[in-house]
């Protein structure tokens, strides 16, 4: 992922990741031949350990998000460069090791369908959070609506992506700002299996409370897993009141193998 508005670059062929290049895939791997269910899925997490996780830890996980089928066909469009509008290599400008690629419009189906429904779900924490931080920001009831506003105001290059990570690859702490209309919140989901196809490459929280060390969460995803986590900062009830706690996010070192993640970041960047 990525830390505020980071510049594009060309793309460039590569050979770090070559067997996986391999892979033969279309946008047709993520359509299902039946109507998805993806809207169901996200309405049948438990919304209410979720929304109390997020105010306890700032991330909450859900497991079994994404199918393993879906996640390896999430995974297959990686060589695609039809699918993406830009690819970031992470070590030329300080980000850590590795790489990541932005999808272009349209979305992939699969991706399509995640984004509002997620939204749907986790805007009335936003708002609430917002309220106890004193931020005036109220987000809409669709994703569509807000969609408009940050196209409005020039932010109009959607911005989920895939990561990919290979051997001694890492993510540095960070956060995904690009632009004037932040959602307070975002979700990562693991496309590969610990153990099987890598080793190590934990996705790691910090927080950062006023006059106090840095506090770690390190969250132990599966694959098909997400995780939602605050994007920039969010309350703390405090004993006069709330208070902001700053978050940063990244992934520790990978061992061995590849691991991929899909990042569904809900506001677009200039």
């Amino acid at each position: 992922m990525t830390a505020g508005l980071y510049p594009e670059i060309g793309w460039r062929k590569t050979i770090r990741f070559a067997k996986i290049a391999a892979m033969k895939s279309t946008a047709k791997n993520i359509v299902p031949a039946v109507p998805s269910d993806i809207a169901g899925r996200v309405d049948a997490i438990d919304w209410a350990q979720a929304t109390g996780d997020l105010d306890a830890q700032g991330c909450a996980m859900s497991k079994g998000l994404l199918s393993r089928d879906e996640c390896r066909a999430l995974v297959a469009l990686y060589p695609d460069d039809k699918h993406f509008r830009s690819r970031i290599v992470m070590g030329r400008h300080g980000f850590g090791r590795g790489e990541y690629k932005y999808f272009s419009y349209p979305l992939p189906h699969l991706i399509a369908e995640l984004r509002p429904a997620l939204y749907a779900r986790l805007r009335d924490t936003a708002n609430r959070w917002n309220e106890a931080m004193g931020i005036d920001v109220r987000y809409p009831e669709t994703h569509e609506a807000f969609l408009k506003r940050c196209h409005a105001a020039g932010q109009t290059r959607p911005t989920p992506l895939l990561l990919q990570y290979g051997a001694s690859d890492y993510n540095c702490l960070h956060q995904d700002l690009y632009g004037e209309h932040v959602f307070p919140l975002q979700v990562a989901i693991l496309l590969s299996e610990p153990g099987r196809d890598f080793t190590g490459g934990e996705f790691v929280l910090t927080e950062q409370r006023p006059r106090m060390q840095s506090r770690p969460e390190v969250v132990p995803l599966a694959q098909g897993d997400a995780v939602a986590f605050a994007v920039h900062h969010r309350p703390i009830q405090g004993t006069r009141g709330f208070y902001r706690v700053n978050l940063r996010h990244g992934v520790s070192r990978i061992r061995s193998g590849h691991r991929h993640t899909l990042g569904v970041i809900f506001h677009d960047a200039k």
